[in-house]
């Protein structure tokens, strides 16, 4: 089915637009030019900051004039994440899409539905010419999903609106008031390389078939970590003189990694009975996973051997630092029921010709547990030897349960619905929390479509949930004050 015939078509059509421009984070020069072009070309009062956000603003619908402006926010970028399998160039080609029953999908890469769908619908309202609402201003964001930079480079001053609708939500029975703040934990060190033993076996293993997702929104589903898996294969090989040559695992902080690949060398000698602890291992790992990750493969493969190694001391502490280092859920929230507190992703983990670089996002709703596991990481990378960085924090958003917009939200999705709505924090990093602080007088919630996998090549968007979502930021648009 062609995905701009689907319902509604405002909306779809402007997210096959919007996926035709490449927009990883960081590289957003294309799409900050496309939507730049696509609201003067509307005649809009149409602008970007110092940083590269975009800034869209239209008037007021006839008899809406006296209401409150609010500001629609979403963010411009994309996680970039393919299968191993894919032939795909993000840098030059549009986002392949198709339709699977109720769910739009891509193949073989990430979707884009995080937070192209949030844009798309905002697209939508701006062109459109027989929606009623009250004075809009879009707010396009830049570079979201690897730093918030575009939120922490908006200065005070430049929004008008006094309230705001982030559109970055991910299930559609929900009403967001409140989410995670974070932090990255980057260790590196150095190592000197080693001549290969002359007689060695090569290998390659590989961990692939995980489901990823996201490090917050998926954290507390027990979904395995390609890193921690491989970490613990080649804790194995410590008691066999086993040689790393290269480690490559993960790729991106804020997806929970799905693939690992190290290539090994090992004695002759010594490799039979060291195949056979891998090979045993692999299937209790399989086993232990067969729920969460039906699909986990591990394969070894000979290879040539190397003829460079990492020395074994820097080897033992780079295996036993992943090991004791913290992975997953640390703490569940006293204050909101299922919510997850603090939580940390070991996202990437790579060894290459003398050097080794370990990469976490820990997060938390409460500051000082954020810091306190962010510590505990530091220590267990610093005792081996590790140089340790704390970057990139972020606060989290404090929930208002008293505010205006969510009473507006929570009443038009029960009149729309028949039903209550869940009201909720989420274990994710959203923008409102920063823009919060030069903002401290906007009333903020955050809502959106169902969107499952994301950051990951199995992202899917609901189609019925579309609509329902699109019917909603309708109708709040209508009864808000």
């Amino acid at each position: 089915m062609d995905i701009n015939k689907l319902e509604p078509t405002a909306v779809w059509k402007n997210f096959s637009k919007l996926n035709a421009v490449p927009r990883p984070s960081k590289k957003e020069e294309r799409v900050i030019s496309f939507m730049l072009e696509f609201g003067n070309a509307l005649g809009l009062e149409t602008f970007s900051d110092a940083i590269g956000n975009v800034i869209i603003r239209k008037p007021a619908t006839k008899g809406m004039e006296d209401k409150k402006m609010i500001t629609l926010q979403s963010h411009l970028d994309m996680v970039h994440q393919k299968n191993a399998d894919t032939v795909f160039d993000f840098d030059t080609q549009g986002i392949e899409m198709y339709v699977d029953e109720d769910w739009v999908k891509a193949n073989g890469t990430t979707l884009g539905a995080d937070n192209g769908m949030g844009v798309a619908a905002i697209m939508a309202l701006l062109e459109s010419v027989n929606i009623p609402h009250p004075a809009l201003e879009a707010l396009f964001t830049i570079d979201e999903e690897t730093g918030m930079t575009g939120a922490f480079e908006l200065k005070a001053g430049v929004l008008q609106g006094q309230i705001l609708l982030n559109l970055d939500t991910e299930e559609d029975d929900e009403i967001d008031i409140g989410c995670a703040g974070g932090i990255d934990v980057t260790a590196t060190r150095t190592y000197n390389e080693k001549d290969g033993t002359h007689g060695d076996a090569g290998l390659e293993i590989t961990v692939k078939g995980l489901k990823g997702g996201h490090s917050g929104m998926d954290i507390h589903k027990g979904l395995g970590n390609a890193n921690k898996i491989m970490n613990r294969l080649l804790y194995l090989g410590l008691d066999y003189n086993v040689r790393i040559s290269s480690l490559n695992g993960g790729s991106l902080r804020n997806a929970i990694p799905r693939e690992s690949v190290c290539k090994l060398n090992v004695g002759r000698k010594q490799a039979d009975k060291f195949l056979k602890k891998v090979n045993k291992l692999s299937e209790a790992i399989k086993a232990e996973l067969s729920v969460q990750e039906p699909n986990l493969q591990i394969e070894l493969i000979d290879i040539k051997p190397a003829k460079k190694v990492m020395g074994l001391g820097a080897q033992e502490k780079l295996v036993k630092a992943v090991y004791a280092a913290h992975n997953g859920v640390y703490a569940m929230s006293g204050a909101i029921d299922d919510l997850v507190e603090t939580s940390n992703n070991i996202a990437i983990v790579k060894v290459k010709k003398g050097e080794i670089k370990i990469g976490c996002l820990t997060r938390s709703s409460v500051d000082t547990a954020k810091l306190d596991l962010a510590n505990s990481l530091r220590s267990a990378f610093e005792i081996s030897g590790f140089d340790v960085e704390l970057s990139g924090s972020y606060p989290g958003w404090n929930p208002n349960p008293n505010s205006e917009i969510l009473t507006v939200a929570k009443s038009t999705y029960i009149d729309l619905f028949k039903e209550q709505p869940r009201v909720v924090a989420c274990h994710a990093g959203l923008e409102c929390g920063i823009l919060g602080q030069n903002y401290p007088d906007v009333d903020m919630v955050s809502f959106g479509p169902t969107i499952l996998g994301a950051h990951s090549p199995d992202e899917r968007v609901s189609i019925s949930s579309v609509q329902k979502f699109w019917k909603l930021l309708l109708e709040i648009l209508k009864n808000t004050n």
